[in-house]
C-alpha cells in the first residue's frame, strides 16, 4: 500500500509539471521580427600565414646536386631574421676546392711553360729572318756583280737570287703563322687557368650557401618526405627541388576559403567578412576579401559542386591566429532597414512555394510568403504577416502522430 501511494504521488507531479511547461511561455519562441537585416554568407576556411617564405633545395653550381644534412632547427623553433635553420655537409665542397686548387697549380705551371716556349720559338724565327735577310741581300748584290757575266752565269745567280726570296718569304710567313698559333695557345691556357680559378671561387661561395639562414620572424616548420611523409632529419640526403621548410611570419594572417558559383556575384574585393575560429566561435577577428579567383574549380575531385577560391586578409594581429586553423568566414554581402524575417526553421517550401505556420490558439493557419535575402539563421520575408506572430517550426509540423 505505502508503495502505491509513492508511486500515485510521484505519478501526479509529473502530471503537474507538464501541465505548467505546456502553459508557460517558452523564453525562446521563435516568432515574425521587423528591424535591420544582414544578408551574410558562410563557408569554412583555414588560416595560413600572409608572408611565408619556403626554403627549396637548390643546385649549387654544375656539380652539387644533393646534399647531406647536418644541422637541422626543431619543428615548432621560434627564429627571427638571420638565424641559421639548416645546415648541410661542406666536406664534398671542401675536397673538390682542394683538387681544383691542385689543378689550378699544374696549369699556371703550364701557362709559364707556354709562354717561354712561345718566347723562345720567336727568338728562334727571328734569327731565322734575319739569316734569310742576309743571304737575300747578299744574292741581290750577287746578281749585281755578275750582270756582265755571260748568259749562263747570269742564269745562275738569277736563280739562287730566286731561292733566296723563297727562304726570305718561308721564313716571314712562318712567323706570321706562329704568331696567330701561339696566340691561341695562350689563350686556351689562360681560359683553363680562369676556368679552374672560377670553379674554385664558386666553390667558395657555395659554402658560405651551405648554411641556410630565415629572412622573417616566425615558426620554423620542417618539412617532410614525399614518400614516408615522416619529417626530414639530421643525416637525410636531399635532392634539388626537394623542399627543406618554411617559415610563416605568424603577424599577419589570412584565410583561404571558398564561395560556392551560386554565391559567386554577391563576394567581390574589399567586402567585410566576420571570421571566427572553430576553438573560439564566440569571438569575432574583422576581415576583407582581397583575392576572387576567376576560374571555379569542384570542390573535391569528384564533386559536381563548383566553388571559386576567395582570400580574406585579416585585419588585426592576433596571436590567437595560428596557420592551419579551420575557421567559419560570414561575408557580410547586403544590409537592410525595417524588414520582416523569420527564422529559417520555421520557413517551408513545397515545390516552388514557401509558407509558414502562424500559431492559432491551440493549432496553426498555414500562410504563404514570398522570400529575400538570407544569412545563416533568418530570411527575409513578405506576405499577409505580421510582427510578432508567434510562429511553429517545420520540424514540427511534420512530426508523426503517436496513437
Amino acid at each position: 500500500m505505502r508503495y502505491l501511494k509513492q508511486t500515485k504521488t510521484i505519478t501526479l507531479l509529473v502530471l503537474l509539471f507538464i501541465v505548467f511547461a505546456c502553459s508557460s511561455p517558452s523564453g525562446n519562441e521563435l516568432s515574425v521580427n521587423e528591424g535591420e537585416f544582414t544578408q551574410t554568407i558562410t563557408e569554412t576556411g583555414e588560416l595560413a600565414a600572409v608572408n611565408v617564405r619556403s626554403f627549396v633545395m637548390q643546385r649549387y653550381g654544375r656539380y652539387w646536386y644533393r646534399m647531406k644534412i647536418i644541422g637541422l632547427l626543431e619543428h615548432g623553433t621560434v627564429v627571427q631574421p638571420g638565424d641559421s635553420i639548416i645546415q648541410f655537409d661542406p666536406s664534398d665542397v671542401q675536397r673538390f676546392i682542394i683538387d681544383r686548387e691542385n689543378d689550378l697549380e699544374i696549369q699556371r705551371a703550364n701557362l709559364e711553360k707556354t709562354l717561354v716556349d712561345i718566347d723562345n720559338r720567336f727568338s728562334e724565327l727571328n734569327s731565322n729572318l734575319k739569316n734569310e735577310e742576309a743571304g737575300f741581300e747578299l744574292k741581290k748584290l750577287e746578281m749585281e756583280q755578275f750582270k756582265f757575266e755571260s748568259e749562263k752565269t747570269q742564269k745562275i745567280k738569277e736563280l739562287e737570287f730566286k731561292q733566296a726570296q723563297i727562304r726570305l718569304d718561308k721564313v716571314k710567313k712562318s712567323l706570321e703563322y706562329y704568331k696567330v698559333i701561339s696566340n691561341n695557345q695562350l689563350h686556351i691556357q689562360q681560359i683553363r687557368v680562369s676556368r679552374i680559378e672560377t670553379e674554385i671561387q664558386n666553390a667558395y661561395n657555395v659554402l658560405t650557401q651551405l648554411t641556410v639562414r630565415t629572412t622573417i620572424p616566425g615558426i620554423f616548420q620542417v618539412a617532410r618526405k614525399r614518400r614516408s611523409r615522416d619529417h626530414i632529419m639530421i643525416g637525410d640526403e636531399v635532392y634539388v627541388g626537394n623542399a627543406l621548410g618554411n617559415v610563416p611570419d605568424l603577424t599577419w594572417m589570412k584565410v583561404n576559403t571558398v564561395v560556392n558559383e551560386a554565391d559567386f556575384m554577391k563576394v567581390h574585393l574589399g567586402q567585410k567578412v566576420n571570421v571566427r575560429l572553430d576553438a573560439l566561435p564566440d569571438v569575432v577577428f574583422e576581415g576583407e576579401v582581397t583575392k576572387v579567383s576567376r576560374l571555379s574549380r569542384p570542390i573535391e575531385w569528384n564533386s559536381r559542386r563548383k566553388v571559386f577560391d576567395v582570400e580574406v586578409k585579416m585585419l588585426v594581429s592576433d596571436q590567437r591566429l595560428k596557420p592551419g586553423m579551420t575557421v567559419s568566414c560570414e561575408y557580410i554581402c547586403a544590409h537592410f532597414d525595417n524588414v520582416l524575417y523569420t527564422p529559417l526553421q520555421c520557413v517551408d517550401k513545397i515545390e516552388s512555394r514557401y509558407f509558414v505556420y502562424v500559431k492559432d490558439g491551440n493549432g496553426h493557419q498555414k500562410v504563404e510568403i514570398s522570400v529575400g535575402p538570407a544569412n545563416s539563421s533568418s530570411i527575409v520575408v513578405r506576405g499577409n504577416i505580421e510582427k510578432g506572430q508567434k510562429l511553429l517550426p517545420v520540424s514540427e509540423i511534420y512530426q508523426p502522430v503517436n496513437n
